[in-house]
């Protein structure tokens, strides 16, 4: 028992199962004004003792009951989450662009937001996970240029993604000192635009390819979407989009013929959003316009969140302003999740550059590591075991901070056995699961709460108390951290 006289609190035990404040027992004349507080503080508590070792059995029996009945909907059905409102919620996340290998830098999109994801749908809310890929614009222009002076079908059948990969630093490399090169690139995507036949088949089979090639790097991270949308589902309705603030009076036509919305409070153009291009094609954020708007006409969604990096936060300010002037409310409950940058990320090939470099450097560690290691168990298929203790040490690195925060990539501190890391996350999962096969899991309520009355047991079960506490602040500002922290 732990009593500080000099604080407005009693605390029983260093880790309470309840707190009395001392002001309030004051006022209300259950401690008397005057004589030693200290005193009176103590020998009220050695009365409370035997109530609180009750109240331990009472809290043993009631989350044992709880982690029993309600399995993994434990915490979710807390009081704290009475007053959230349930709907629909449309996550975009990772958004990679077609035609190119899956780039490191993806990662914290797509598993900030499949954790987003999860975490709305485990509170009831119908969620719809899409994928915006970036399979639109000028780059295809020059992709498809490029691909008709330098590509290979061969070589595109053997190793797709890596064959545009090279004919895309190739055309790159050759645009720079050559301006037939940038004209004809511009020429392919305004045949893209007009729906020209051969620069569409072209296309298509470019993001056919690329779409399948992702698919198996999503299913390694236990990520799946409802949808594999992007923008090129959205260049029509963007000239929709155009015409609509044109009738609104909001789109307004600079010296050089680029189409723009003025975005300044007092109208003087000191901030604006360029929408069309001078030739009358359209940009990023004309086809995001008309992706959201296209999205509530089809979901009617309650929220939308975007999770990307901070470098794009100018760009979904401007987007929710945008639909704020052409009078879409819903607008406000949109939310860009903007997080930092991973620096330092290596393999023993030198820089990454490709996603699966990196769930391939995890496995291939960890599976040294599990070789090197007394404790390791003789396993059926130990590289299936390195790939999944690799990926979620990946996770939980990248899960402890918050979001907003770039973060130095280390491998050794990330694959670590011990400490707050997700390899011993996994490893206490392993033998809470090897328990749970040895003795059961309590299902048909065999248990006596009584035999937890030891400190280490009373802290553990405070510790799940706090779960919901934990997950309201997760529902509350989307950050992993205070669920990866509370683990």
């Amino acid at each position: 028992m732990f009593l500080n006289g000099s604080s407005d609190i009693v605390h029983l035990r260093q880790s309470p199962d309840f707190r009395l404040s001392v002001n309030t027992l004051l006022r209300n004349g259950i401690l008397p004004t005057n004589g030693d507080l200290q005193a009176q503080t103590e020998a009220l508590a050695s009365q409370v003792g035997p109530i609180a070792l009750t109240f331990s059995t009472l809290i043993g029996k009631k989350v044992l009951e709880q982690l029993c009945q309600e399995r993994h909907k434990f915490g979710v059905k807390s009081e704290l989450f009475d007053g959230l409102k349930k709907g629909t919620t449309v996550v975009e996340f990772s958004s990679p662009n077609i035609a190119k290998k899956f780039h490191a830098g993806h990662l914290r999109s797509t598993i900030i937001g499949n954790f987003i994801a999860n975490l709305k749908e485990s509170l009831g809310n119908n969620v719809i996970r899409v994928n915006y890929l970036g399979d639109w614009g000028m780059q295809f222009g020059l992709l498809g240029a490029g691909f008709q002076l330098f590509g290979c079908q061969e070589k595109l059948k053997k190793n797709p993604l890596q064959h545009l990969f090279d004919v895309y630093v190739q055309v790159n490399k050759e645009a720079e000192n050559n301006e037939v090169i940038g004209q004809a690139a511009r020429e392919f995507f305004r045949r893209l635009e007009q729906q020209e036949h051969q620069a569409l088949l072209l296309w298509k089979q470019f993001r056919e390819i690329t779409v399948e090639e992702y698919q198996q790097v999503y299913k390694r991270l236990g990520v799946h979407f409802d949808i594999y949308s992007g923008e090129s589902f959205h260049q029509q309705q963007a000239q929709e989009v155009v015409q609509q603030l044109q009738r609104r009076g909001l789109l307004k036509t600079t010296e050089k013929g680029t189409g723009v919305v003025d975005l300044s409070s007092a109208g003087d153009m000191s901030s604006y959003s360029t929408v069309l291009r001078s030739d009358g094609t359209s940009l990023y954020i004309t086809r995001d316009l008309a992706a959201a708007l296209d999205r509530k006409e089809r979901y009617n969604f309650d929220e939308m969140i975007y999770v990307t990096d901070k470098s794009q936060g100018i760009h979904f300010q401007q987007l929710f302003q945008i639909l704020l002037a052409m009078g879409h409310s819903w607008a406000e409950r949109c939310q860009h999740v903007p997080f930092g940058l991973v620096q330092g990320m290596k393999t023993r090939l030198g820089e990454v550059v490709f996603l699966e470099d990196v769930l391939d450097e995890a496995r291939a560690r960890m599976l040294r590591n599990m070789s090197q290691s007394k404790t390791t168990k003789e396993m059926v298929y130990p590289e299936d075991t390195a790939e999944k203790v690799g990926i979620s040490a990946l996770i939980v690195q990248d899960f402890k901070g918050p979001l907003g925060s770039d973060y130095k990539f280390d491998w050794d501190r990330i694959l670590q056995a011990q400490g707050d890391t997700g390899v011993f996350l996994q490893y206490t999962h392993a033998r809470l699961c090897s328990l749970i096969h040895r003795y059961g899991d309590g299902e048909e309520g065999a248990f006596d709460p009584s035999l937890l009355l030891d400190q280490r047991s009373i802290s553990i079960l405070q510790h799940l108390l706090r779960y919901d506490e934990v997950l309201y602040q997760s529902v509350q500002d989307l950050q992993p951290k205070h669920l990866a922290v509370w683990t």
